[in-house]
């Protein structure tokens, strides 16, 4: 009884709606194609390869949003190659006068369809890149969606979280097979 006590207070957090979300949770397991709707986001950004030693991405975002006193919100998103970390700006912190610094730039993202995968489990690069496999195994059967950029992470839990109760998902932007555009 101990030991089912221990996960469920372990299990808390990544159940727990502390924070703002940008967009709405792939559950784990499931395929599907959303929009992820457009946001000021805050970047960090460094040479190399997200998951290559241990990087400062979250930190540099975290002084900044200490510094800025900018609520945090979820998820957290992750491009690989070459190396990059995104917070969204809440709702209440959009009318804040927010500058890039030394090393965050302050930009809006723009709405984007995408091919999401939930996952359950550690944010690894193995985890990620069998996640990434899945859907471009899905992408390369798929007579309606073509990739339009590379797959990116997007992390729901923060560090303390047990890795058997994390959640993230992998998402490729995607667009329409014969997508056309409009005439004026």
């Amino acid at each position: 009884m101990k030991g089912i006590l221990i996960l469920f207070a372990a299990a808390l957090p990544a159940v727990s709606p502390a924070y703002d979300k940008a967009f709405e949770k792939t559950p784990p397991g499931k395929l599907e194609v959303k929009t992820v709707p457009e946001r000021t986001v805050i970047v960090a950004e460094m040479d190399g390869r997200y998951f290559d030693e241990n990087n400062d991405l979250f930190m540099h975002l975290f002084r900044y949003i200490k510094k800025n006193e900018v609520s945090m919100t979820v998820p957290v998103k992750a491009e690989i190659d070459p190396a990059k970390m995104y917070f969204y700006v809440g709702e209440k912190d959009l009318n804040k006068e927010l500058k890039d610094s030394e090393h965050v730039r302050v930009m809006v993202e723009p709405a984007q369809e995408v091919l999401s995968l939930g996952i359950r489990g550690g944010y690894s690069e193995k985890n990620f890149e069998q996640a990434r496999k899945k859907l471009f195994d899905h992408l390369n059967t798929s007579r309606d969606w073509k990739m339009r950029g590379p797959a990116y992470a997007v992390y729901w839990n923060g560090p303390y979280v047990p890795g058997i109760f994390k959640q993230f998902e992998v998402h490729i932007p995607i667009e329409r097979v014969g997508k056309t555009e409009k005439k004026e």
